[in-house]
């Protein structure tokens, strides 16, 4: 990148954060968290000349770079807040909530496709698609609104990270099935084996470093702010570096980082709690906003207009199918209704596993365009509904969800 190049790169980003900015003391006035404006205004901006310049060379690289950043620290500090004790203690309920919120839409996504006369192969891989949950777009959300310790707040980190390791196999499944029909050599059983042996990998390194590891090296240097922050971002860049790496994907490391870094920070005292805020600060005044300008300028409504009727079906055969499995969990006494419908909502977030689904099957020719097109209207229009929708549900019954 040339310096006239990086100059004007850095105009685009002042650009955007200054109408980011703006918007969000609009929002704010109207009870929503502000970080929500760096959405819209993606959004709004796909429809721009800045879209273009931000998606080519050289810019594009180095704005997803930012972006995925932007995941890693936005979720570290969403695992510094969890409380891994309470998880613990609900965890047969978190099972239940992702079981069901991933199967009642997957069988709904199956239906639709089956009643609009698809093949059973594509049906099934278009219901698989209708199952994961980008809870990197929600939870900044949940965090705004002091929502992540509450039993809300609970469920949709917990089955966002459970319908994580969902996402590996699918796409696993996907490539698999996608080998097999364009004849390629692909061992199945290899592929889950190897996921089975990373996610146990993964699992044994995280325990090592939490037991042996950490805490002895939290002490090599002396105990203040910006020591802290480079051991967290040590951890952070190790665990998701290697969650990446073996498929298991950022979300998982970010998360993990952080439930691992929260006993030091705690053990820390005041430069833990400084250290905290400073992670806070970074995550949600620059990398979160340009996560979201990211995720907004990928939004494409256009998917709408030239597969309404489709766009439609699979939309709602995903978003009731989702709020329906979690609204099961009503009648069996484990959560009241104004809980369920919020968690329903919250894990309709998307714009993740089900566009890179959808990619992997158009590239190998197995759906036409026409699909492929609804599916990104689908989640680009639950990526625009579900933030402000489980905003406006969390406003009118906070006293409630914050018990």
């Amino acid at each position: 990148m040339t310096d006239q190049q990086l100059g004007e790169f850095l105009l685009l980003l002042a650009l955007l954060f200054s109408i980011a900015y703006l918007l969000a003391g609009v929002l704010e006035r109207l009870r929503i968290p502000g970080i929500i404006a760096a959405l819209l205004v993606g959004i709004g901006m796909h429809y721009t000349p800045v879209a273009p310049l931000l998606g080519h060379a050289p810019f594009d690289a180095v704005f997803s770079a930012l972006a995925n950043l932007g995941v890693l620290f936005l979720l570290f500090f969403i695992g510094l807040q969890i409380d891994t004790n309470a998880m613990g203690k609900q965890g047969r309920d978190i099972t239940l909530a992702t079981v069901l919120n991933t199967l009642v839409p997957f069988a709904a996504g199956m239906g639709v496709m089956r009643f609009l006369e698809y093949d059973w192969m594509t049906a099934f891989v278009i219901g698989l698609a209708c199952m994961p949950t980008a809870e990197a777009v929600i939870v900044p959300v949940l965090d705004e609104f002091n929502l992540i310790r509450t039993k809300v707040g609970t469920y949709i980190v917990g089955a966002g990270v459970l319908d994580d390791v969902i996402e590996v196999f699918l796409v696993a499944l996907v490539s698999v099935w996608i080998g097999a029909q364009s004849g390629a050599v692909i061992s199945e059983g290899s592929g889950i084996v190897r996921i089975f042996a990373n996610a146990v990998l993964f699992i044994a390194a995280a325990w090592v470093v939490h037991r042996i590891i950490l805490t002895p090296l939290s002490h090599w240097l002396k105990t203040k702010v910006s020591n802290l922050i480079m051991l967290m971002i040590i951890v952070l860049f190790v665990f998701g570096g290697f969650a990446q790496y073996t498929e298991l994907g950022l979300v998982v490391g970010a998360i993990v980082a952080g439930i691992l870094m929260r006993p030091v920070f705690s053990a820390s005292n005041k430069a833990g709690e400084r250290a905290e805020k400073a992670v806070r600060a970074v995550s949600y005044g620059f990398f979160g906003i340009i996560f979201f300008l990211w995720i907004g300028l990928s939004v494409d409504l256009e998917g709408m207009f030239k597969a309404p009727e489709l766009a439609l079906l699979i939309f709602m055969a995903a978003f009731a199918g989702k709020l329906t499995g979690i609204l099961l969990m009503v009648p069996m006494k484990k959560l009241n209704i104004k809980e369920a419908w919020t968690i329903g909502i919250g894990l309709n977030a998307r714009l993740t596993t089900e566009i890179i689904v959808a990619k992997l099957l158009l590239d190998a020719e197995l759906i036409d365009t026409q699909l492929f097109t609804a599916l990104v209207a689908v989640s680009s229009l639950s990526t625009l509904i579900v933030p402000l929708a489980f905003s406006l549900l969390v406003l009118r019954w906070s006293s409630v969800l914050r018990r």
